[in-house]
């Protein structure tokens, strides 16, 4: 059971930005974690991406999303965020619809997105908005679209820079219900779409999986949907369960427990990132190796210092009824970043990986580790689960770690 990456940590190789990080809570009225009254909608986190720098400048253009939604819903509503931004952002129209191939959509599923009713809304700087409600039919793992057409220029984008998938670019005008979208440019990150959320039964519930470009999927197939909590979700969907149980991804190539590197780090993000989302239950967390890897040139860190780290987390997510566990952090020794894996740094992953498997701390243990690492030289991973940076899995290295899941871990009534 094991997570890993191959851009975004490299990604850290970038000059390293400020992120101004501004969460505003309370502006839709879903229900918050660990909030037990009853409530006749039920909404479930199905997709998400986590915002983690500022992105390009848009202005009358229309951008198109495409995602994989990692659950299911007949009824949906879309997250954005300007909580980046610094300046109001404009979102002149916005569609939703099931893709057909590239920029292209199925026109009968095309659904309008409105905000309390209206088709077009004005987010503050540093603020979300949820759209109203929306019935489409998204089978799990079905690729769905957002439109948004951008009139005015929205100053630099809130952005998750780095997404496996194409973001595609108009030239000027608004194509949002056009089927077929003219494209300028492409993008390899995401702009201001953040959630997906789907009304689902009552028992639904949503495993959010916080990381680093391991989880993010660095080293898989672009578009290809081959990160590790997509092979997890297509297990999940493939076990006829009592409930449904989505996958809502939220890793960040470079993340790191302690320090702000890129995006804000895993203990600041938390209430934004897991506890924000409506139906989570379970909390699958993979991250340190930046902590380690980087710790000669930004914010040295020692393995205890990691640890009291995971402790907090696992603290915060006690305190909201969540079930966190724990992936083991994956070799690194010969990976392509200068001065990344050292005897040292080795020593630290090892320490953490025993506090992991050994302390209860915890509610369950995803041994990643073991399932990727070389037997023969456990420093290392295998080459056949190697991306070739030897820092981040490949398909096949994705594919090991979902494998070493035990899906019994998301049985509400199991104590693991």
């Amino acid at each position: 059971m094991e997570i890993r990456r191959r851009f975004g940590t490299a990604r850290a190789l970038i000059p390293v930005m400020a992120v101004i990080f501004s969460f505003v809570s309370g502006v839709f009225a879903l229900p918050a974690v660990g909030d037990d009254r009853e409530d006749s909608e039920h909404w479930v986190g199905i997709w998400g991406a986590s915002p983690d720098s500022t992105g390009q400048v848009f202005n009358g253009q229309t951008i198109r999303q495409v995602l994989r939604i990692n659950g299911s819903g007949r009824q949906v509503r879309v997250r954005f965020s300007n909580e980046l931004g610094t300046q109001d952002l404009v979102i002149g129209a916005a569609h939703i619809a099931v893709v057909q191939s590239g920029a292209s959509v199925r026109p009968e599923t095309d659904r309008v997105l409105t905000f309390s009713g209206q088709p077009t809304v004005t987010i503050a700087a540093g603020s979300p908005a949820l759209s109203d409600p929306v019935d489409i039919d998204a089978p799990a793992l079905s690729s769905l679209a957002v439109s948004i057409f951008l009139p005015s220029s929205t100053g630099p984008a809130t952005a998750h820079n780095f997404v496996i998938e194409s973001t595609f670019i108009s030239p000027p005008g608004d194509f949002t219900g056009v089927a077929t979208m003219p494209t300028g440019s492409f993008s390899a990150s995401r702009f201001f779409l953040t959630a997906v959320y789907a009304r689902a039964e009552p028992q639904s519930v949503a495993i959010v999986t916080l990381g680093d470009s391991i989880t993010e999927g660095v080293g898989s197939s672009f578009a290809a949907d081959h990160r590790w909590p997509d092979r997890l979700a297509e297990r999940l969907a493939a076990t006829r369960r009592e409930r449904a149980i989505s996958v809502v991804n939220e890793g960040i190539g470079g993340n790191r427990v302690l320090h702000d590197v890129v995006g804000p780090n895993a203990q600041s993000r938390f209430d934004r990132d897991v506890l924000s989302q409506p139906g989570a239950r379970f909390v699958i967390f993979l991250e340190g190796i930046n902590d380690i890897g980087f710790a000669g040139a930004v914010n040295f860190v020692t393995a205890d210092q990691i640890i009291a780290g995971y402790q907090k987390i696992i603290d915060r997510a006690h305190s909201h009824g969540l079930k966190i566990f724990a992936g083991t952090l994956t070799p690194f020794e010969g990976t392509l970043i200068p001065g990344y894996f050292t005897p040292e740094g080795e020593v630290k992953r090892e320490t953490v990986n025993t506090f992991i498997r050994t302390s209860g701390a915890f509610d369950g243990v995803i041994d990643f580790e073991a399932a990727v690492r070389d037997p023969s030289h456990p420093t290392r991973m295998l080459p056949a689960f190697d991306s070739g940076d030897h820092l981040h899995p490949s398909d096949a290295g994705y594919q090991a770690m979902a494998n070493a899941i035990n899906l019994r871990l998301f049985d509400l009534d199991e104590d693991h």
